[in-house]
């Protein structure tokens, strides 16, 4: 069934100077994105673009949010707490939820005229959206999942039956960061291992100094794999943003160093993507490419994309399949993945919602990505000049996360060390970021071992890095280690 036949019944809730006798479903579905931008929008003449822009027209000169507005949309955050850890749960405006509610309540009012006549071209339009905003070449690439471990589950699956299906030689390897998101390198192993496959993790220094460093190990990772040519590497996880510590990849060149040493497939998983960093999947070329619309897209949780590059025009993703098995199974992954059962599927359907919250500030997503970038920068920046440390990677190489060296007086000897402090900095100071531990080397005099992950998104302010700052500073001044705070 074609797209425009999906996005028929979304017609109805256009604006009603665009629901007119001039509308026909002979408009490609990019104009149908474009049409379902928001009211707001419309109203302020915006025009929405690929890459998140919006442009005011000669006549009209645009008014972006306000920073009431903004406050307005994040009112239910708890103003107690100095948020400063985004990039765990992302944050979702006022709007969206208003819009998720409405989705939720339709169902729950006729579950079966939603199911029959809503859900799926909804899911689309979503689809759709997304498909545009990473540059993938067909909305069939796109499938809609829970989250960013789903979409490993989906690839990682595939791989695991390589092995079984005998397409794969026991010990073929899958390459994988060291500082893969924890949950991932779990489902690698998980799948991989259990099949009969070795895994090889890429060990990366931190701080980090340079791209180079990454790219110089990726290809030492990859040399152990192939061994000689007696073994074949048939996937490469790589990540675009690593969660702890915190560093952007050059994903890019590491695709192409696969593509260059005959690597099978390679997977981007970019939890931290969209919103965070920029994000062209064809430009990137990797064969898989997943990111999270809760963490810096602003939907609710949990939703997130999955991009697989299409083989050919027939391609619809066959060989690869939703781990829950329901009746759309062999319809292709895109297809599959939008019905897996009843379920909340409401976080998958506000993507329109988000795109008119976006387009309420200059620049849109590419504004806010690039203010978050500067901000967080500069915040890690006034934070490491207050204590005396050092940021963990050079600020080109973060998003709207950045890595900031604590005061090595801490006593931060270990992973529960972090737990502890991050447990007393939200308890005794309402400051909340996450901590991470850093081994010392041998040899180091007086090493730092503990830094903070700080984010930055449109809801923060000066104040909430100054009351970390300034805490962190009362811990040192009252003598405070972590070998004082009991488990």
């Amino acid at each position: 069934m074609s797209p425009e036949h999906y996005f028929s019944p979304c017609v109805s809730s256009l604006p009603s100077s665009l629901a007119s006798s001039h509308f026909s479903l002979s408009f490609s579905p990019f104009f149908l994105l474009h049409a379902m931008a928001s009211s707001s929008s419309l109203k302020h003449h915006q025009n929405y673009s690929l890459n998140g822009f919006t442009t005011p027209t000669k006549k009209t000169k645009l008014s972006f949010i306000s920073d009431s507005e903004i406050q307005s949309e994040f009112s239910h955050h708890d103003e107690t707490i100095a948020r400063i850890n985004n990039g765990s749960f992302g944050s979702c405006p006022q709007s969206v939820i208003s819009a998720q509610q409405n989705f939720q309540l339709q169902f729950l009012r006729q579950p079966d005229h939603f199911y029959f006549n809503t859900l799926k071209p909804s899911i689309l339009h979503s689809r759709s959206i997304i498909k545009s905003l990473v540059n993938a070449q067909s909305v069939d690439e796109i499938s809609l999942v829970d989250n960013a471990t789903t979409a490993a589950a989906i690839v990682l699956q595939n791989c695991a039956w390589g092995f079984n299906e005998g397409r794969f030689n026991k010990g073929d390897v899958a390459v994988m960061l060291h500082y893969a998101y924890g949950a991932v390198k779990k489902s690698v192993h998980a799948y991989v291992t259990r099949a009969g496959g070795e895994v090889i993790e890429v060990h990366l220094p931190f701080p980090i100094a340079s791209k180079e460093e990454i790219v110089s190990e990726f290809r030492k990772a990859l040399a152990r794999g192939k061994e000689n040519g007696k073994k074949k590497v048939r996937l490469a996880v790589i990540d675009h943003v690593t969660s702890m510590p915190s560093v952007s990849i050059p994903v890019k060149e590491l695709v192409k160093i696969c593509r260059e040493e005959g690597v099978d497939q390679v997977f981007v998983d970019a939890a931290h993507g969209i919103g965070c960093v920029d994000v062209d999947v064809r430009d990137i070329g990797a064969d898989f490419y997943t990111s999270n619309l809760h963490k810096w897209f602003f939907c609710p949780p949990s939703v997130a994309f999955l991009y697989c590059r299409k083989r050919g025009e027939e391609d619809k993703g066959g060989d690869l399949h939703h781990p829950v098995v329901s009746h759309e199974y062999g319809n292709g992954l895109a297809v599959e993945s939008a019905w897996i059962g009843t379920r909340d599927y409401s976080a998958q359907l506000v993507v329109p919602s988000v795109l008119e919250f976006l387009n309420r500030f200059e620049g849109g997503i590419e504004g806010i990505k690039k203010r978050n970038h500067e901000k967080v920068v500069e915040m890690g920046e006034m934070l490491v000049k207050a204590w005396g440390t050092n940021l963990g990677s050079p600020p080109e190489m973060c998003g709207s996360m950045i890595m900031v060296g604590l005061p090595a007086c801490l006593g931060i000897s270990n992973d529960p060390d972090t737990l502890k402090l991050r447990s007393h900095l939200r308890e005794h100071f309402q400051v909340e970021v996450p901590i991470y531990f850093r081994a010392p080397v041998d040899g180091e005099v007086d090493p730092i071992t503990g830094y903070a992950r700080i984010s930055h998104q449109v809801y923060n302010k000066v104040e909430d890095y100054y009351r970390f700052r300034d805490a962190v500073n009362q811990l040192v001044s009252d003598g405070f280690t972590c070998a004082s705070l009991s488990n």
